[in-house]
């Protein structure tokens, strides 16, 4: 139940000085309001907000109630959300991202939503020898790349991502650096993975 979820925020932020949030997957729009009231209560910052709306495989994981709630009530207490390339098409309704300048053009228009900033995911653009992720904040249009590895072992690299970036955040680093390093991190963390 929503009281719980907010019982259990107000739980760690009373306790601990929190250094930063994170979010994954918020299944119900009740859900994602009481988070969002929770992170507003607290100064929960930095907020990473992960969109976990859209499997890599392309499979719908939330109801379009919710996905309006997280742009509406989430995306604006964002320092950062981190949507794939499914996510970004359906947040922006921009269809057939296929190319590195595709996803600058959808994570620009998810960054007019309200967010500090915008981390694309390209690692599932097919057309691209490399695993391309874009970053648009204020200062404009950063790319991070990296070498595509061929695993079907990847299940959690997003999360594992996103948690990443949250933890440099929390130890101060500015977000083009919290990426640069999640990046990396999680780029190892996919080259040796254990094959499960």
């Amino acid at each position: 139940p929503p009281s719980l979820v907010a019982a259990q925020i107000d739980a760690v932020a009373e306790d601990m000085d929190v250094q930063a949030a994170k979010t994954g997957m918020l299944s119900a729009p009740e859900i994602i309001e009481v988070v969002a009231d929770r992170v507003r209560a607290h100064s929960l910052q930095p907020f990473v907000v992960d969109p976990v709306m859209i499997s890599k495989t392309g499979f719908k994981l939330l109801q379009d109630a919710a996905i309006d709630t997280l742009l509406d009530e989430l995306l604006p207490l964002a320092t950062v959300i981190t949507p794939n390339v499914h996510e970004v098409a359906h947040l922006t309704e921009v269809e057939d991202i296929e190319t590195v300048d595709d996803l600058k053009a959808a994570a620009r228009a998810l960054f007019e939503r309200g967010p500090d900033a915008v981390l694309a995911k390209g690692g599932h653009l097919a057309e691209e020898e490399e695993a391309v992720d874009v970053l648009v904040d204020e200062s404009g249009v950063r790319t991070f790349t990296a070498p595509r590895i061929d695993t079907r072992h990847t299940h959690g690299t997003g999360c594992t991502y996103a948690s990443a970036i949250a933890a440099n955040l929390a130890k101060g680093h500015a977000v083009h650096a919290a990426v640069d390093r999640a990046k990396r991190y999680v780029t190892g963390a996919i080259r040796h993975a254990l094959p499960l």
